[in-house]
């Protein structure tokens, strides 16, 4: 949780989930539970739930560069996330306003598909995500379906998923985490490959009985904690790890499903 004395700040720059599972929502859950403050820019409103969305609205780019300017004058930002961005010419406005801190360390975690299945980043913005946003990466979070939008090929087991890390990490001299969770066995792994063609296996069994929907934000979000928090990239993305496997193992237990416990 966040120290009453002196936290550091991180800025999320997402979309809104009207579920509070995943998006901005998750991501300030997951900051608060890492001991940072939590800031905001929204990309976009979806209307939706773990079963699917239903609309999107886009944030105009200037409202959405209002807020982030207005979150950078202000707080004394560490660590920087992003999450949904949509379309093209969001991606561009995140990416100029971001390439005028170079210092702050970014965790892009390339949003494209809900875990229901509807697509969250248009087809054309693509090639802006690759151009102008992943070069000032400091971390890459994709999942599977993620890396393989990213490589513009297959990745179906844990060797091809380490060849993903390496060639991401080496494309975008970035830390590239590619999560195993959507394998279909139980003994899961996450592969990160660093910049100078190092890589790290983590590995864990599958938690049943549990919607993972917002899984992918809250690690992201976790990770930027942690960085903002001081840790190297790598101990950031172990301790997000442990947390969100703590989130899982203790979930909010509803009458419609068990979810993600941010709070755990």
């Amino acid at each position: 949780m966040v120290s009453p004395s002196s936290a550091p700040a991180a800025l999320s720059i997402a979309g809104s989930d009207s579920g509070a599972n995943a998006g901005i929502q998750a991501d300030l859950l997951s900051f608060a539970a890492n001991g940072v403050y939590g800031t905001t820019a929204i990309s976009c409103l979806t209307a939706q739930n773990p079963r699917g969305v239903c609309a999107i609205q886009a944030t105009d780019v200037e409202v959405l560069e209002a807020q982030i300017e207005q979150v950078l004058q202000y707080y004394p930002i560490r660590a920087i996330k992003t999450g949904m961005l949509f379309n093209e010419a969001l991606i561009l406005a995140v990416a100029r306003k971001l390439e005028r801190v170079p210092r702050l360390p970014l965790v892009v975690d390339p949003v494209s598909v809900a875990t229901s299945g509807h697509p969250l980043l248009q087809d054309s913005a693509l090639e802006a995500l690759k151009v102008h946003l992943l070069p000032l990466a400091s971390v890459l979070t994709p999942n599977l379906d993620e890396a393989k939008l990213l490589l513009g090929r297959e990745i179906s087991n844990p060797s091809e998923m380490e060849r993903a890390a390496l060639d991401l990490a080496k494309a975008y001299q970035a830390y590239a985490l590619v999560k195993g969770g959507h394998l279909s066995n139980d003994d899961l792994v996450d592969v990160v490959a660093t910049p100078d063609g190092q890589t790290h296996h983590f590995h864990q069994t599958r938690i049943h009985g549990i919607d993972t929907h917002g899984s992918g934000c809250t690690l992201s979000a976790a990770i930027a904690a942690q960085i903002a928090r001081g840790q190297a990239i790598i101990d950031a993305i172990a301790k997000a790890r442990e947390y969100l496997r703590a989130c899982m193992e203790t979930p909010v237990r509803l009458p419609t499903s068990p979810f993600i416990n941010h709070l755990p």
